[in-house]
């Protein structure tokens, strides 16, 4: 599937990326699709593997290019070219931005105009509503005042999307609501720190949100940088809740108020979450889970677990410890 958001740079060879990395160009210049996650690359794609979680997926990837690091290349199959670089990460985002040009910066959508309200007369709109090229909005959906819809979205049936709402690179379900004052959308917090400057990393993904969803007020939702984001149906997010790049979350899911979610977690269905609990990034947290308030989740979580705490443990552990304390 084409990129919806973010134009894609055709004719890319893979001398055109080694000398982006700074490598020496090879004899046989072949042309390269795209760049992808290892699930999702195909034959003519490069791709590539940061770490040794990620064994199982090399060993299956359809992509036959590459990018890695010295300590991983004994876990790539023969059949695969390898790409070695120091910084698998920093080599993704140069890559990224070869065939993403437009993807490092957050530029406004200049293609905005005032809502038509003729064309989308099956639904109820405010004031001030700005909306981008190709949006696509269902039927019996109520848009707030002051709301930016930027091209290419697209909104379900039967939505509701409240004031002061800022919907970028994002597809949406239906029977959604989004409370005032949400950002989604929009890039993710990806950089390198350097020396003199930080550099940046693209985010050519999307938020992708189910049905029956409802995201609460001043929610940020940003975008993926190669994968997507995604709610599934029947979520609820709580007031101020800050979900980052790549992140998964599953269906039937309650996270309260002000909870942070740090990059490419993936959680599972029916998760209960607390207030102010943070999970940190690449994590597994598995269904039925249930997280106290407050907790700091560094570690993965297996299915039908209650814990609390930092770093979060075991419910029942917690409590003995803290009673240990009194």
């Amino acid at each position: 599937m084409s990129n919806l958001f973010f134009k894609k740079k055709n004719n890319i060879k893979i001398n055109d990326i080694l000398l982006s990395l700074k490598i020496k160009k090879y004899k046989k210049n072949i042309s390269i699709n795209d760049i992808k996650e290892l699930k999702t690359a195909n034959k003519n794609d490069i791709t590539f593997f940061n770490s040794i979680k990620y064994k199982k997926l090399v060993e299956k990837t359809k992509s036959q290019l590459i990018i890695t690091n010295k300590k991983l290349i004994n876990f790539v199959p023969n059949r695969i070219k390898i790409i070695e670089v120091e910084n698998v990460l920093l080599a993704v985002a140069k890559i990224t931005s070869l065939f993403y040009p437009d993807s490092i910066e957050d530029t406004p959508d200049y293609k905005l105009s005032s809502i038509d309200k003729k064309k989308y007369s099956k639904s109820n709109f405010g004031k001030n509503i700005l909306v981008g090229k190709n949006v696509k909005i269902g039927k019996n959906c109520n848009v707030g005042h002051n709301t930016i819809i930027e091209s290419n979205i697209v909104i379900g049936d039967n939505c509701n999307i409240g004031n002061n709402v800022i919907l970028k690179n994002s597809l949406i379900g239906n029977n959604t609501n989004i409370l005032d004052g949400a950002i989604i959308g929009k890039k993710g917090f990806g950089f390198f720190p350097g020396k003199k400057v930080n550099i940046r990393y693209p985010h050519i993904g999307a938020v992708i949100i189910g049905n029956n969803v409802e995201i609460g007020c001043n929610n940020t939702i940003d975008r993926g940088s190669l994968s997507n984001t995604e709610i599934g149906d029947g979520t609820f997010l709580d007031n101020q809740v800050h979900i980052a790049h790549n992140v998964k979350i599953g269906k039937n899911c309650i996270i309260t108020g002000q909870v942070g979610f740090a990059g490419s977690s993936k959680i599972g269905n029916r998760v209960m979450i607390g207030g102010q609990a943070g999970i940190s990034g690449h994590l597994t947290i598995g269904d039925n889970v249930q997280i106290g308030g407050g907790s700091g989740v560094i570690n993965n979580i297996p299915s039908n677990t209650k814990v609390m705490g930092y770093p979060a443990k075991n419910i029942r552990k917690f409590l003995k410890e803290q009673k240990k304390n009194d």
